[in-house]
Parts: structure tokens; sequence; C-alpha cells
């Protein structure tokens, strides 16, 4: 654990002493924080801010209040995070999962307060979008999140812990060694793929998936070892295994099958399909989570666009645990995965100087969310094609297979 702190705060955000650290946390692992913090005033950090989430009281809220009480409620207004931003603070996102506790929540309530929420952390959003912020998201165990994923363990949360530790090779001695060459593996995928310039990827399985996904001219695939505009590099997800980048919104076409559950806002949504035309989503199917879904997709302005293209091996450290985390953060790290939402400025030449207008001459997506969902399967095969009508294979039966 005390390796896992110092990498949050040295390896992934490079914290600086004269900046701020904001925190979010879910109230079950607020001893966590403490260790986290004690070590950052050990390093020098002066100013710290805690937000303490606690998912029951949320639920509860929801629950007894109209939507006019909710957005007086504080919990639900994160105009803290843009005092921070400005601040040029660096962001800790501790993500937990409570799976199934917002079930009986009316879908329609639960997507309002989540827009009104990212509506009062828009200039935090803006500056992270322009690269002008640190930040990264990891995760910490919560008991029901740990016994969803381990329901026969008498300790889970331990378990999950270990779990986590493992998949981030810091059960390892040479554990920053291990993370640095994964991130020099990854950016070296991403050059290839920049050197050919795509302009379509065409994605089929055998779950009935039969999408085409046009790129931007000038588009660029990155990592979540982010380069923000002060030239810091930041790790953004921890543990990453991810090559990504944004795709043209309007050249969307066909049909994509969801390989993995999605977990959003403490909801499951299983086994859905999309289906897309000229960008926009047309038909939405799901045997678990139709209506949160709908809400999702219907929840903000250029949500039923995607936002982002990643690309994941099948055989990725996390998908072969065998588990299924209900956690976005591992889960779109264990498969092929897009994006319903915003797009992403870095990956486009020269989009962090571009206005929101000029990025969506671009092709680029602008809303308020973003939303990751899994598509990767043992036999994804995934053909891209040039501008000059070239085909070639990037994916074959769930491997990168691109090759110089």
């Amino acid at each position: 654990m005390d390796r896992y702190i110092e990498v949050l705060l040295n390896t992934c955000l490079k914290v600086d002493k004269d900046k701020p650290l904001f925190i979010s946390v879910n109230i079950e692992r607020i001893d966590f924080v403490r260790k986290l913090v004690t070590y950052a005033y050990s390093i020098g950090l002066k100013d710290i801010y805690v937000e303490v989430i606690d998912p029951y009281l949320k639920h509860d809220a929801l629950k007894n209040l109209s939507l006019e009480e909710l957005k007086k409620n504080s919990m639900f207004n994160k105009e803290k995070w843009n005092k921070y931003a400005l601040k040029d603070a660096a962001f800790l996102m501790l993500a937990s999962e409570t799976p199934g506790l917002m079930d009986d929540i009316d879908s329609k309530k639960l997507s309002a307060i989540t827009t009104y929420s990212y509506e009062t952390r828009k200039v935090f959003d803006d500056l992270r979008d322009k690269g002008k912020i640190a930040w990264c998201i990891a995760a910490v165990p919560t008991y029901s999140w740990a016994k969803k994923i381990f329901p026969d363990s008498i300790d889970p949360v331990n378990d999950l812990w270990n779990k986590i530790f493992e998949i981030c090779s810091l059960d390892q001695d040479n554990y920053l060694e291990l993370t640095n060459n994964k991130l020099s593996n990854l950016e070296k995928r991403a050059n290839l793929l920049n050197k050919y310039n795509f302009k379509e990827l065409k994605y089929k399985n055998s779950l009935g998936t039969d999408l085409s996904i046009g790129l931007p001219l000038n588009h660029i695939w990155a990592t979540g070892y982010s380069v923000l505009t002060n030239n810091k590099k930041v790790l953004v997800n921890f543990p990453t295994e991810e090559v990504f980048t944004s795709p043209n919104k309007n050249l969307i076409n066909g049909i994509v099958y969801s390989s993995k559950p999605l977990c959003y806002q403490d909801n499951i949504i299983e086994n859905f399909s999309l289906t897309f035309k000229n960008g926009k989503v047309t038909d939405i199917k799901a045997e678990k989570g139709l209506d949160i879904l709908r809400e999702l997709i219907n929840s903000t302005p250029n949500m039923d666009y995607l936002g982002e293209v990643a690309l994941v091996e099948y055989d990725s450290k996390i998908n072969n645990t065998g588990l299924i985390f209900y956690e976005t953060l591992f889960d779109e790290n264990a498969s092929c995965h897009l994006a319903l939402g915003t797009s992403f400025p870095e990956c486009i030449k020269n989009g962090f100087n571009m206005s929101s207008k000029e990025l969506e001459e671009q092709g680029l997506n602008y809303s308020l969310n973003h939303v990751d969902f899994m598509v990767g399967t043992k036999d994804l095969n995934i053909i891209a094609i040039t501008y000059d009508n070239k085909e070639y294979e990037v994916f074959k039966d769930g491997k990168f297979v691109l090759k110089d």
C-alpha cells in the first residue's frame, strides 16, 4: 500500500509541493486517504483538500428529495472542483463502486442530477480536457464492490486490494521498471498507429459487432501517459493498458455489442447493443439496465455520438485475471472499448490550441459526459483502411497484429 501511494503521487501525478492536491474518495476508504495525506505532507505538500463521498447518503437523497431539492444539496454540487482547478491543483480520483445500489432510483432523476453535477464542475472538465491540469483515476476497494467480485470470500476487501496490487505490479520489487516498460510499449504502439494515418476502422466479432468508425484526418493515437501543455507527463489511469484516439463523430455506422457489463452511477447495464447511422445512436437494446442506458444517451447533448476509440489486447494482464470488475477503470483496460460523449482534444493535431468550434469542424464530439463501454472479445478483428484504400489488419482474434 505504501508503494501504491508513492506511485500515485510521484509517478502518476508527479505532484508539486507548491501546488494543491485535490482528492475524491468513498467514505469507506478514508483510512487509505489518511495514509496518503500523511505521506503527501511528508514530501512537502501543504494545500490538500479531500472530498468524501458516501454513496448510501447519495442514494437516500435521491430516494427522498425532488430534483429541485437535490440541486440545493451540497453533495451534488461540484463547484469546489472548479476552485481547485483554477489553483492548478493535481486531482486524484479514487474510484469505487457500489454495484446495484441505485437500482430503485428513477432513471430520469439519476440522469438529471448526474448532468447537474457535471455542469457545476465545467471549469475543471474544460481545463482537464485542454491538458492544463494533472489528474489521475485509481481505485480503492469497498466491501460491497469487493463482495460483488469475490462473493465467496471471507475477506473480499483484502482480496481486491491484493488483486489491484498484482495488476499494478506492486507485488514485484521492480514495480517501477515494469510500469515504465509497459508505458514505453504502449507509446511504441501509439506511434506505429500514427505512422499510418488511417481513415477508417472496421470491427467484427461473433457477438454480432459489425461497425465502421471513421477517423479525423489529423487524428493522433495517445496513451494514458498524457503530456500536459506545460510538458509534464502524467499517468491519468492507473493501471492502464490502452492506446486511444477520438473518431470523427459523424462517420460511425453499423452495430456494436457490449462484451462486459457497464457499471454506471452504481447501476449495472448488461448485454447491450448500439446501432449507429452517420455517427448518431439510432437504436438501443439491453437485457438489463435499458432505461439507465437510454437516459445516459439522452442526458445531455451529443451523448449519442462517440468520443473515443481505444485498443486493448484481449490477452491483457487485467483480462487474464478472469474477473469482471464492475468498475470501468479496470474493465476498460481489460478490453477494447469505445466511449459515448466528449472527445479528447489531445487526439487531434494542435487540438489543445483549438476552440470548441474548431474541434467540432475536425469531427470531434463535445458533451458534458464521457462514458466508456467494453466491446473487445477473443475473436475481435479490426481492419484499418488508409486514405489510398489500402487495408491493414490491426487486431486479429483479439490481438494487436499491426507491423511497422
